[in-house]
């Protein structure tokens, strides 16, 4: 398998952060919307350099993804800032009916996603957002796995037309992209071929998948690992490509099982070419105190649940 190194651990959040003050630089047209969270989304720099495209609307969600839509109409590109949970599930009906039905050009970024939020606990942790999301007609949905990528994403989504929903992270992950990728929405990355069971992972669990790889190749298990950074739309060609290669397929994601990517991954394979599955998943169940890492453990979501998932899904391929 090829090899990545972890030039350091960055959070997600900071890569947005850093594109947005960019884009400040070099587009006139974005404007940063925040919900009483600028520290917390790293907009910071983006608030102090560039006041005049910058609204902070305080604690009032649904109000802020109103103006974003508004904004829209005079040219302007909007992206909204605040927690997942609060960035879908507070504001769904907002969303559904002023910018994706309306087809408006909103970034709908949300930080602190999944269950690494870690110890605010279950009422802060969102794991159902991307299903949410994906339902929505016209809406494109996006999941980097590290600060680069995250980076290189947010500035992507400047020059995309139509709705959008970025979704990032607080905790410090292993950043292994490139700095200077060309990061292109709804294109699939291979990370490494493999021959005996494709990996699909997005966010922070596509480090795990090449933990487990690593791990598998010495087992004698070749592991292709593909990291599906937009999961809507789905990137068919190279997940059937892939299955077609291997005969099975292994999911990893930190969002509920019902909803997320394993099950954007078995639609498509029970209709075009169906092959055993296994997800690794939050298994229909909300989050809880504790530390990421804690977390990650306890929900089943580590380097080696997704070594079990390979065995599991391997022994169902030979049967």
């Amino acid at each position: 398998m090829k090899e990545y190194t972890n030039s350091g651990s960055k959070d997600t959040r900071s890569g947005f952060g850093e594109a947005m003050h960019e884009l400040g630089k070099t587009n006139p047209d974005v404007v940063a919307l925040c919900a009483d969270l600028t520290g917390s989304m790293k907009l910071d720099a983006f608030a102090r350099d560039f006041p005049e495209r910058f609204i902070e609307i305080g604690i009032a969600e649904a109000n802020m993804i109103g103006i974003a839509a508004g904004l829209t109409i005079g040219g302007k590109i909007p992206f909204t800032g605040t927690f997942a949970n609060f960035s879908t599930g507070r504001v769904y009906d907002q969303i559904r009916q002023s910018v994706a039905y309306s087809n408006k050009n909103v970034k709908i970024c949300a930080s602190h996603a999944g269950i690494t939020l870690g110890e605010d606990g279950a009422t802060h942790q969102n794991m159902e957002d991307i299903g949410m999301m994906k339902m929505l007609p016209n809406m494109t949905v996006i999941n980097p796995c590290d600060f680069n990528q995250t980076r290189a994403a947010t500035l992507a989504v400047a020059h995309y037309k139509g709705p959008v929903y970025l979704r990032f992270g607080r905790p410090k992950v292993p950043n292994f992209t490139p700095a200077d990728q060309k990061f292109e929405i709804g294109k699939a990355l291979l990370l490494s071929e493999g021959r005996d069971v494709s990996i699909f992972a997005t966010g922070h669990l596509v480090w795990k998948a090449l933990e487990a790889c690593r791990i598998l190749e010495e087992q004698g298990v070749s592991s292709e690992v593909i990291n599906i950074h937009t999961i809507k739309p789905l990137d068919e060609k190279v997940v059937l490509a892939s299955v077609r290669k291997t005969g099975c397929a292994v999911t990893a994601e930190e969002h509920e099982r019902n909803g997320g990517l394993g099950d954007s991954i078995a639609q498509l394979l029970v209709r075009k070419y169906p092959v055993p599955v296994e997800m690794v998943a939050v298994d229909d169940s909300f989050g809880e105190s504790g530390t990421p890492e804690e977390l990650i453990k306890k929900f089943g979501l580590d380097t080696a649940d997704v070594i079990s998932a390979v065995k599991a899904v391997l022994a169902r391929k030979k049967s």
